[in-house]
C-alpha cells in the first residue's frame, strides 16, 4: 500500500508517543520507509534507541548536528519525504506550527519543507477545547494541513473527551489516502457552506447563524479523500481550506447562480443556512432613523429554494444530493418532512438549541436520513462529523 513511500515522522512529548513505535512498524509492514524525528520532550516517552531499531535508520533530535548541518540536514529531510507526519502532535507543536515558529530540529522542519503534513493530535481534553488550540487547527486546516483524530476516550491523565492520538492503523490509512489520491478522486463534489447576508441597505443584513465550521470541515474531508471540491461559501467567520476551489458569495441569489455554474458534479452538499427570504424592497442608501422614532416598513420576499432546484433537476442531476436541517424541535419529523419536499437524497440534521451548544461550537451530533431511515451518530467533534460523512459520501459514489 505504500511501497517505496518515505515518511517523515516527528514525535512529539506526550504518553501517546509510546503509540509511536507501533506507528513505525506498521508503516514499513506496508512498505514505507521512516526517517524519525524525536523531540527533546517525545526523548522523555521513548528513547532514540528504540526508535532507530525500529525505524531501521537514525534518529534525528538535534538541530544544530554538526555533521548533519555541514549538510544542511535540516532542509534535507524536509524535502526528501513523500510526507511528514506529526505523532503525537501535540498542543506546542501545533501552537509553534500555526505561529510560524522554529526554534528546534521539529518545528524548523515543518516550516522548511514543501511536502503535504499530516498531524495526528494528542492531548489533554481541556488543552484540545481550548480556544487557543482551536483557533491554532483552523489556521493550520486552512493552510492545508491534514488531521487524523483526536479521538474520544479515557485519558492517561483520568479524564475522559476528545484529545486520545488516533490509533496507528487510523494514522496508516490516513496516510494511505494523503499520498494515495483516495476513494473520490476523479470526482467533482460540489459543497455550499456559510451563511447568506441578505441586505436591508448598504450597510444592515438579514442572516441565518452559521460560522462555517461545517461546512469547511467537509471540504477538508472530501479533499483529503482525493475529491475535486468546489467551495460555495457565504461571509463565514471560518476560512476555507487550502486545495479546494473557493467560489464567495453573499446572498442566496448568489450562491445559486453559483452553484448552477459549478454542474456538473457528482455529489453536491448542501451546509450553507441560506437565509430563507430577502427584503424586497432593500434601500440603495442606509435608511436613517424616522424623528418620530418609527421603524421602516421591510417588505420580504422568499429567496431561491437552492437545494430543491438542484434537488428536482431533470438533466444534470448529482448521483447524491445532501441537505442538511438545523432544527430546534422535533429534529426527526422536520428533516424527514424536508428531505421529501426537497426531493435529496439525504439528510444531515442536528439539533442546534441553544441548550446543545452547537451552534458555533466545536462538536456537532448529527442524524443521517435517507430512503433506508435515519442512522444517529455520537456527538463528536465537527472534523470527525465531516471525516464520517465524507467516507459515507465516498461509499455511495463508489456503487454509482
Amino acid at each position: 500500500m505504500l511501497a517505496d513511500k518515505k515518511i517523515l515522522l516527528i514525535i512529539g512529548g506526550g504518553i501517546a508517543a509510546f503509540k509511536s513505535l507501533e506507528l513505525i512498524r506498521r508503516l514499513r509492514d506496508h512498505g514505507a520507509s521512516v526517517v524519525p524525528v524525536l523531540t527533546r520532550a517525545g526523548a522523555q516517552f521513548v528513547t532514540p534507541l528504540s526508535v532507530s531499531a525500529l525505524a531501521g535508520a537514525k534518529c534525528h533530535t538535534d538541530l544544530f548536528d554538526l555533521t548533519d548541518e555541514a549538510e544542511m540536514g535540516h532542509i534535507q529531510l524536509s524535502r526528501a519525504a513523500d510526507l511528514v507526519v506529526v505523532a503525537p502532535a501535540t498542543a506546542d507543536l501545533i501552537g509553534k506550527m500555526a505561529a510560524g515558529l522554529a526554534n528546534d530540529l521539529a518545528s524548523t522542519l515543518l516550516m522548511a519543507t514543501d511536502k503535504s503534513v499530516l498531524l495526528a493530535p494528542a492531548m489533554n481534553v481541556r488543552m484540545w477545547q481550548h480556544p487557543a488550540c482551536q483557533r491554532n487547527r483552523a489556521t493550520l486546516a486552512g493552510d492545508g494541513v491534514r488531521f487524523v483524530g483526536p479521538t474520544e476516550g479515557e485519558m492517561a491523565c483520568g479524564e475522559f473527551g476528545p484529545g486520545r492520538m488516533a490509533e496507528p492503523v487510523e494514522i496508516v490509512e490516513a496516510v494511505a489516502l494523503a499520498l494515495g489520491g483516495g476513494p473520490l478522486a476523479g470526482r467533482h463534489v460540489l459543497l455550499t457552506s456559510g451563511p447568506t447576508h441578505e441586505p436591508i441597505d448598504p450597510v444592515r443584513y438579514i442572516a441565518n447563524r452559521s460560522s462555517g465550521a461545517q461546512g469547511s470541515a467537509l471540504a477538508a474531508a472530501l479533499r483529503d479523500l482525493g475529491a475535486r471540491v468546489t467551495f460555495v461559501t457565504g461571509p463565514a467567520l471560518v476560512p476555507p481550506p487550502a486545495g479546494v476551489t473557493v467560489v464567495p458569495v453573499e446572498t442566496a441569489a448568489q450562491m445559486l447562480d453559483a452553484v448552477q455554474a459549478a454542474l456538473p458534479a457528482d455529489a453536491a452538499v448542501f451546509a450553507a443556512a441560506v437565509a430563507d427570504w430577502h427584503v424586497a424592497n432593500a434601500a440603495g442608501q442606509k435608511i436613517k432613523k424616522d424623528a418620530a422614532g418609527h421603524a421602516p416598513a421591510l417588505e420580504f420576499a422568499e429567496n431561491p429554494d437552492i437545494l430543491a432546484t438542484v434537488s428536482q433537476m431533470r438533466a444534470g442531476r448529482p448521483a447524491l444530493v445532501v441537505g442538511f436541517a438545523a432544527e430546534t424541535n422535533d429534529v426527526l419529523a422536520h428533516a424527514s418532512a424536508k428531505r421529501a419536499r426537497k426531493g435529496c437524497d439525504w439528510i444531515v440534521a442536528n439539533d442546534v438549541s441553544p441548550d446543545t451548544g452547537i451552534m458555533g461550537g466545536a462538536e456537532n451530533a448529527v442524524t443521517v436520513i435517507d430512503a433506508e431511515g435515519a442512522e444517529s451518530w455520537p456527538r463528536m467533534g465537527k472534523d470527525a462529523v465531516a471525516r464520517r460523512l465524507a467516507v459515507r459520501i465516498a461509499e455511495a459514489l463508489a456503487g454509482r
